[in-house]
């Protein structure tokens, strides 16, 4: 099952789960109560700490919920904080989700320290919910932001053309896996 965000990150292809970690958390919940789907494919949108560029397609199945309060040593949790459904000796781009969208250009470099090179508000969620119910799932990100004071509005920018890029990207590996 392909699942995505909603609001206006959509696609005709996929099922909208909720905005951010907690309403993504109880949508898929709620469906994998009632319908357990064999597999989930999350699509969306990412905004770079650095290393990939403006409309990159990143694939993963590693994410973490680490706030930027950490970074600084002024926090810490309890929780596990990254989730993995990688079974292969692949290295993931880990996906960062917060509730938060980052801003800040100088701390949220520091999260490429710690392996970790995009967020995306839901699929912390959606991992730890495949993991829960163990389904295989994954993530395709199309960047359209650096984490910098330009966040908001080269995300609105860029969000029609990450989209597309992304059904575009989805559409043509279905059909590559579709064949073996």
């Amino acid at each position: 099952m392909i699942i995505c965000a909603g609001n206006n990150e959509t696609f005709d292809f996929a099922t909208p789960m909720g905005v951010g970690l907690i309403e993504t958390a109880m949508n898929l919940t709620r469906l994998c109560l009632f319908d357990k789907p064999e597999f989930l494919l999350f699509i969306g949108t990412a905004g770079s700490y650095g290393d990939a560029e403006i409309f990159d397609i990143v694939e993963s199945k590693t994410a973490a919920n680490i706030e930027l309060a950490f970074l600084d040593n002024c926090a810490y949790t309890p929780i596990d904080n990254v989730v993995s459904t990688n079974t292969q000796d692949v290295k993931d781009v880990i996906v960062n989700s917060s509730n938060y969208i980052s801003t800040c250009k100088e701390k949220t470099l520091k999260f490429l320290n710690y392996g970790i090179g995009i967020e995306n508000m839901e699929f912390f969620s959606v991992l730890q919910i495949a993991k829960e119910f163990n389904i295989p799932a994954g993530g395709v990100f199309c960047v359209t932001n650096y984490t910098d004071e330009n966040a908001h509005s080269d995300f609105l920018k860029n969000h029609e053309k990450a989209k597309q890029l992304l059904e575009e990207h989805t559409k043509r590996r279905i059909k590559e896996l579709t064949k073996r």
